[in-house]
């Protein structure tokens, strides 16, 4: 709101104090706005026990923990998009939620495609998770060999994010529109 209404110039950044810490944002000359937060690449890990069965008893070709979700790789975009995960059995694995992904096969050009899970949280879904882009940017761009990557989040709702893993950091790209105005008096 603060960039389509004129208040912040294109370019300039601002900063917020977040309970997470404190977020960057910047809105570019195409009217994109990026978001700069930490990284939190995943690590390989044998899957805790239920996990797997909890998603439908698929095979994972690879499973990992980043700081705060486990990421779970599966064959194919076909296999993440009718996902339909039994959430009571995902709560007790110990961790904020679990992110499923795969590499994007559609046309319409995402590079990879992930559900985000977080029954611990209270949400069963999440519609578009900014810091599970923080743990798949990392991950896609290793395997992809590439520095600007969009993910689709195939959930019902869904929504492309546009992810710069940069060292330590990750920039979560997209775009915003104004909804509603309204006015106290």
């Amino acid at each position: 709101m603060l960039f389509t209404e004129g208040l912040v110039e294109a370019g300039r950044e601002l900063r917020f104090d977040t309970a997470g810490g404190p977020l960057a944002a910047r809105r570019d000359g195409d009217g994109a706005i990026w978001l700069d937060f930490p990284a939190t690449p995943a690590e390989p890990v044998d899957p805790p026990a239920g996990l797997l069965e909890a998603l439908g008893g698929r095979e994972a070709r690879w499973v990992g923990r980043g700081r705060f979700d486990y990421l779970v790789e599966l064959e194919d975009e076909a296999a993440v998009r009718p996902l339909a995960p039994d959430v009571r059995r995902l709560d007790p694995l110990g961790s904020r939620g679990v992110i499923v992904t795969a590499a994007g096969d559609g046309p319409d050009g995402h590079d990879f495609v992930s559900r985000y899970f977080a029954p611990a949280a209270g949400i069963d879904e999440d519609p578009v998770t900014g810091s599970a882009h923080c743990t798949l940017g990392p991950f896609w761009a290793e395997r992809l060999g590439r520095a600007e990557l969009t993910g689709f989040q195939a959930s019902a709702s869904g929504g492309l994010v546009q992810v710069r893993p940069q060292g330590d950091r990750v920039l979560l790209g997209g775009r915003a529109v104004t909804v509603l105005r309204g006015q106290l008096v």
